[in-house]
């Protein structure tokens, strides 16, 4: 196997959604401390649909570009959607990362679910967010 499958290259190459969100509804940040990379989720929601995401890596390809595709995964999905979100699913997005860059698939479910923990914690009364693991 490649370090890097094309979809992993497309998404390091040209990232999807990058930035902060000003006003975001929730953010979540997440970090690997064996590598260093850090990845930072921003959501905005109206009601319990995610309209806007965003991310800011600072890391490896893989680590961009997992940030990249979980931007698009969460975009229009409900916040019980992005609950179901796993790092085997970045994976498959990104068309498969290498033993030693799985680690970025994970930084991207940690992201997720701090994310939807961050909501939860402004929302306290949000039925949706009550329970997000």
């Amino acid at each position: 196997m490649a370090l890097y499958s094309e979809k992993i290259i497309a998404h390091y190459q040209n990232p999807r959604n990058v930035g902060e969100i000003e006003s975001a509804d929730a953010l979540g940040v997440a970090e690997n401390s064996a590598c260093g990379d850090i990845l930072h989720l921003y959501l905005k929601i109206d009601g319990d649909r995610i309209v806007r995401a965003s991310f800011k890596s600072f890391g490896c390809a893989a680590a961009i570009a997992a940030g990249s595709v979980l931007t698009e995964m969460v975009t229009d999905r409900t916040l019980e959607e992005m609950k179901a979100i796993t790092k085997q699913a970045v994976d498959d997005a990104l068309g498969g990362l290498s033993p030693m860059k799985v680690h970025c698939s994970v930084l991207a479910e940690d992201a997720a679910r701090a994310a939807l923990d961050d909501y939860r914690s402004r929302n306290p009364l949000h039925p949706k967010a009550i329970n997000t693991r």
